[in-house]
């Protein structure tokens, strides 16, 4: 597991190691998540770009999951988030679920 504070550690840190699953907030310094995802889907599939990521966020509307959608984002959960129900998304992602 990889954690990182801004849109560019998270860049930085996939260039180096790509991970099976992306777990994104989208409010962040600098650039936010939508933006990252928006450059990580920019990369080929060999490059990662095709990763598997889940938004965590406290937008919640209709809206904004429509948003997060559209980025590029595979799933779109609001906060507070069951850490177990977390737990079940993260796996489901890398089709482990149970």
């Amino acid at each position: 597991m990889i954690s990182c504070g801004t849109a560019d550690d998270a860049l930085q840190a996939f260039a180096r190691s790509r991970p099976d699953v992306i777990l994104s907030d989208i409010e962040m310094p600098g650039q936010d998540g939508y933006s990252l995802i928006r450059k990580l889907r920019a990369l080929g599939p060999e490059q990662g770009g095709k990763t598997p990521a889940v938004a965590l966020t406290a937008f919640g509307r209709p809206e904004d999951r429509i948003r997060s959608l559209r980025a590029g984002f595979n799933i779109h959960v609001s906060k507070p988030v069951d850490p177990a129900e977390l737990v079940a998304i993260v796996a489901s992602m890398l089709g482990r679920a149970g």
